[in-house]
């Protein structure tokens, strides 16, 4: 079975910088799509970044891009995202989550992935 298990959220002032990261368990994830999502207070769950496990093939949502880094180690079967300039609204629960079934693109729908993490908290004061 796999295990999402997201970390590092917390406090940071706008401007600051956090790196979350998402250890996987209980497979193989050569072929999977990694992504992480967010969800702020009345919104809907929103694509943040993606990346294919095997090449290391990324997609990040425009809101983010240039401020955002998503990477893997292959080692320690971890995602991070490394999350720098943070700004109020990016404050929100972020969230891994895992797609088994390859794709040509990296998927931005929340429908398509397979796992999720529990979420993890960032909050970005002004």
């Amino acid at each position: 079975q796999v295990q999402l298990v997201e970390s590092g959220g917390g406090l940071v002032q706008a401007g600051g910088s956090l790196r979350l990261s998402c250890a996987a368990s209980g497979r193989t994830f050569s072929n999977y799509i990694m992504g992480w999502f967010r969800q702020a207070p009345g919104k809907e769950r929103e694509f943040v970044a993606g990346i294919t496990w095997t090449l290391g093939s990324t997609a990040y949502a425009d809101s983010v891009k240039g401020r955002f880094t998503i990477s893997r180690d292959n080692a320690k079967n971890t995602v991070y995202l490394q999350m720098n300039s943070l700004k109020s609204e990016d404050m929100a629960v972020y969230y891994c989550a895992a797609r088994s079934q390859w794709a040509a693109q990296i998927p931005v729908g929340s429908e398509v992935y397979n796992y999720w993490g529990q979420g993890t908290q960032v909050t970005v004061s002004s």
